[in-house]
């Protein structure tokens, strides 16, 4: 085998092991990357003008002006307030009590939240998280084939990744760009963009025949397999589900979903005011207000417990 393959395969080991360990992604992915660079420096495999050429790059080019990645850190703050906020557990609870009485409906309600949450947030590691934490122990306490439970909540949990406002599209979007606009530069033409609107767009069927598909395979589940998703056990003394609890819990979603993608979709923002109306509408207006998302503080414990180095038993 040759230098270059070892290298390349041992720098995916790396990282991985890495990221197992509990390490940050950023870090992570940075540090490995740079220390693998030196080392193919080091023994001549890997030439060092493209090290060179990264401050370059960073500074003098496109990434520090593009307006288009400016949007990245707006959605990942929105993100991170609705995270804080618990608005997964109001989504789950409202869902899971609309259609707990049917069989497969708890399956079925966290797919709908996975593509609330999706639509609202876009991050894809605070949403499986949380959907883990909520939504798994309540599946497996009303029955729920183990299987069918996790593989819901995973499923669920990554339709971030396609649905808008995903962040890999905003990231997929800018890299796109750029190598069509180096493309029609090399040709003679004139630089190309590549909207992010666009994608969002040629996204969002996609994304919605995915969650389809998923609440179809939950329903084949439900009547072919019924043993595996059970309705949920009817709990007495519960305060019946009502007109304004529903509209409480779903309106400040669907309200920042319309908002963002709507203003994206329909052309009256670009991305990155699209991703400042969403960040500062997922603010509350009083941190102190009975709502969100001071109305919980953080949960530190859940968050360490959701590390990969803790489920397999690392320090």
């Amino acid at each position: 085998m040759e230098l270059e393959a070892i290298l390349a395969i041992s720098m995916f080991v790396v990282a991985i092991g890495a990221l197992l360990a509990g390490y940050p992604v950023a870090l992570t992915l940075g540090g490995v990357a740079l220390i693998f660079a030196l080392i193919g420096i080091a023994t001549g495999v890997f030439p060092d003008t493209f090290l060179k050429a990264f401050p370059s790059r960073i500074e003098g080019s496109s990434i520090m002006q593009s307006q288009t990645l400016v949007a990245v850190p707006l959605f990942v703050i929105m993100g991170v307030i609705l995270e804080r906020s618990r608005v997964a557990e109001d989504l789950l609870g409202i869902a899971s009590r609309l259609l707990g009485k049917m069989r497969g409906g708890l399956g079925i309600a966290v797919v709908l939240v996975g593509t609330l949450l999706a639509a609202s947030t876009g991050i894809v590691g605070a949403t499986v998280i949380t959907m883990t934490l909520i939504a798994l122990p309540s599946m497996l306490r009303q029955g729920y084939d183990p299987r069918l439970a996790t593989g819901t909540i995973a499923a669920s949990g990554t339709l971030g990744q396609i649905i808008p406002p995903s962040i890999v599209l905003i990231l997929l979007a800018d890299a796109i760009s750029n190598a069509a606009s180096q493309a029609a530069l090399r040709s003679g033409g004139g630089s190309a963009v590549v909207s992010v609107g666009d994608l969002f767009a040629g996204a969002l069927i996609p994304g919605l025949i995915l969650v389809a598909l998923y609440l179809l395979w939950i329903a084949i589940m439900a009547v072919f397999r019924p043993a595996s998703c059970p309705p949920a056990e009817v709990i007495e003394g519960t305060a019946p589900l009502t007109f304004r609890d529903v509209a409480l819990g779903l309106g400040a979603p669907l309200a920042l979903i319309v908002a963002v993608l709507g203003s994206i979709l329909g052309g009256v923002a670009p991305p990155t005011e699209a991703a400042a109306i969403g960040a500062g509408s997922a603010e509350p207006p009083d941190a102190g207000d009975a709502g969100r998302p001071c109305r919980h503080p953080p949960d530190h414990r859940a968050a360490e417990h959701a590390r990969p180095a803790h489920r397999f038993g690392w320090p």
